[in-house]
């Protein structure tokens, strides 16, 4: 090649490298037909197959105005957070989008903990660095104007953005720091929160999108644990994905973003404490020091097994108008190992109702209750057990007075040494035991405990009151296994 040949191929590849870099947004989740992801730039998101928990997420906006991207670190809520916001901004969505849409020109917020921070990362995935404006979300040839921030070096206050529908869309950048009074007054379209806020300034971004139609979400690493702001998107508090009314939680861990190597995700895996590592690892809130039994999750759950006729078992039964939580536990004598195999989990019913759950269970199954739970006197625990007695169940009362602490330690033994195991059909006691915890001055916090409570008299209690199979039924189904951990009366 002549050097007027030279020169021309590296005017196109000059050209080709502007065009990426300046135009990131449109190569991200590329639609059905640029499928030629061969031909796509380094970095960007080639099969939006691999990423389902982010179009999940991005698709949920159409019929819940409040959301939340929760997930674990590195894996791109910020840039989803950002991917949005410029759909909305330009009015440019791809062909697969399902979210919420706006035909004309909005007026957006985009903010994070504090004015750098915003600045550094949000600003940055937008716009890119101050020195190369346009590299960063937005495209170049779509930014119409910027304002600086006052007193932030590089920072930027406001972004003036062209929407293909005619007119233009301004985004103003704001920080929790300054606290509720910078996100009163003006009614909004789109607020994105970059980590987590304070819930006063939550429900004041709801008030400002209420009358446009608009909507507010939240991308972010639950380093906090079980926050005010985190509890507004949960149900009883049982941390779990899906829709609550209006509220949609997306919940994203390592296993779902692709990119990160398995070298990658071990190096990460040992710099984190232990502690941490469900928030960091899988975006589940973690509780910290205040966790009553701080155990990994993965580290107690298993795939459920045909449990053997010579296994003894046993229920512990919590009772409440409120919520009646039942588990059933089976005993491996050979290495002293107790298996939650089963749950009930139901409120507002009548005790025949409960009655008849636990007997399908296994009428046999003996169960424990605690005659002074919830607050109930002795006299009237007492009652309650003789009003299952009668409707054919073999329940007692506890053996003897426990003491709480002592009944959380034996747990806790078990749970540390292995000797306590759950089916991971358990959808409930999952969700109790990931917020079971207690408050800044050591105190249990009673709510959304009731699983826990059962557990605690089960173990207590196991040895004293579990039963064998009776020999004319081994070798018999048995309802139980088809239950699969689940209730079969009224959900869950």
């Amino acid at each position: 090649m002549d050097r007027q040949d030279n020169e021309k191929l590296l005017k196109l590849l000059e050209e080709k490298h502007n065009r990426e870099k300046y135009n990131r947004f449109r190569y991200f989740f590329p639609d059905k037909d640029n499928r030629n992801f061969s031909a796509l730039p380094s970095g960007v998101i080639h099969a939006r197959d691999s990423y389902a928990k982010h179009l999940a997420f991005l698709n949920a906006g159409n019929r819940h105005p409040q959301r939340i991207f929760m997930a674990g670190n590195r894996c791109g809520k910020t840039l989803a957070g950002a991917y949005e916001m410029v759909c909305h901004l330009t009015g440019i969505y791809p062909d697969w989008w399902e979210g919420k849409k706006f035909y004309r020109p909005i007026n957006a917020w985009a903010a994070g903990k504090t004015k750098v921070n915003t600045r550094d990362i949000v600003q940055n995935e937008l716009l890119g660095k101050r020195v190369d404006m346009g590299s960063g979300m937005i495209p170049k040839d779509l930014i119409v104007k910027t304002t600086i921030a006052p007193g932030i070096p590089d920072g930027v206050e406001t972004i003036t953005v062209k929407h293909v529908g005619g007119g233009n869309s301004t985004l103003t950048f704001k920080a929790y720091e300054s606290g509720v009074e910078a996100f009163v007054g003006t009614a909004m379209d789109v607020i994105w929160l970059d980590e987590e806020c304070p819930p006063n300034v939550y429900t004041e971004c709801v008030v400002r999108t209420a009358t446009t139609g608009g909507i507010v979400y939240i991308t972010f690493t639950p380093d906090r644990g079980l926050s005010d702001t985190v509890l507004l998107f949960f149900d009883n508090g049982k941390v779990q994905e899906g829709s609550i009314g209006v509220k949609h939680v997306t919940m994203c861990s390592w296993e779902d973003e692709p990119p990160l190597s398995h070298t990658v995700k071990r190096q990460l895996f040992e710099s984190i404490p232990p502690h941490q590592r469900e928030a960091k690892m899988r975006g589940v809130p973690f509780l910290g020091s205040g966790a009553i039994y701080p155990i990994l999750e993965d580290d107690i759950k298993c795939k459920p097994i045909k449990i053997p006729d010579e296994w003894p078992r046993a229920y512990g039964m919590d009772v409440g108008w409120n919520r009646t939580a039942v588990v059933w536990g089976a005993l491996n004598p050979d290495d002293d190992v107790i298996y939650i195999y089963s749950e009930y989990y139901r409120g507002q019913a009548e005790p025949s109702v409960h009655a008849a759950a636990i007997k399908a269970r296994g009428e046999w199954i003996p169960g424990i209750i605690d005659k002074a739970a919830r607050g109930r006197s002795q006299i009237d625990g007492e009652r309650l057990i003789d009003i299952y007695q009668n409707l054919g169940l073999e329940v007692h009362p506890s053996i003897e007075s426990k003491v709480v602490e002592a009944g959380l330690q034996n747990v806790l033994e078990r749970l540390s040494t292995g000797r306590l195991k759950v089916f991971n059909t358990c959808v409930n006691w999952l969700g109790e035991y990931r917020i079971y915890r207690r408050d800044e001055k050591g105190r249990i916090i009673k709510k959304d405990d009731h699983l826990m409570d059962a557990t605690r008299y089960l173990v207590d209690n196991f040895a004293d009151i579990a039963a064998l199979k009776p020999e004319d039924d081994w070798g018999s189904s048995s309802s139980e296994y088809s239950l699969s951990g689940r209730d079969e009366i009224g959900g869950y």
